[in-house]
């Protein structure tokens, strides 16, 4: 697995006034994604990527069970409609090739990776990426979100601030 360098820019950026409006973006980028998707959150801890993760994985038809944090598992599967998802968690995450022994390879190219704490995989976190980042705001309930992607992701993502 080999770390290509691909040209980010900024694609959205928004101010997210609640749960609720967090929510409704993970909805509206669940429309966009598809098979061979990675999408790595950050930001810091406490900051809404596990709630972010959730409501994505629900907006993409999983209604079976709760949606467990991986935080101690590292990793959690969800087989969707159209493809699986791999949820990880690698906050806990010692080694960046340890990722290899949680199947990340295979996450990698047979579903979409949702990727928690990804700068733990160092230089094996994939150049062709959607980068989510999250970051405090004024109010105790906002977050500010500012999506990174390639001339691709902007492309699908385009329209993505629109109702």
């Amino acid at each position: 697995m080999a770390n290509i360098t691909v040209a980010m820019s900024q694609i959205y950026q928004e101010e997210l006034s609640n749960f609720r409006a967090t929510a409704h973006l993970a909805e509206r980028l669940a429309q966009c994604l598809r098979f061979g998707d990675i999408v790595a959150l950050q930001g810091p801890l406490g900051v809404g990527k596990t709630t972010f993760a959730r409501a994505l994985i629900r907006a993409l038809g999983w209604t079976e069970s709760e949606i467990p944090s991986p935080t101690f598992t590292l990793v959690q599967q969800y087989d969707l409609a159209d493809f699986s998802l791999w949820h990880f968690d690698l906050y806990r995450l010692e080694d960046a090739e340890d990722a290899f022994e949680l199947g990340i390879e295979e996450a990698f190219s047979e579903g979409v990776s949702l990727i928690e704490w990804p700068d733990r995989l160092g230089r094996y976190l994939p150049g062709t990426r959607l980068d989510v980042l999250f970051s405090f705001a004024e109010s105790d309930d906002a977050r500010c979100v500012t999506i990174e992607g390639d001339a691709a992701w902007a492309d699908r993502l385009d329209g993505l601030g629109h109702e």
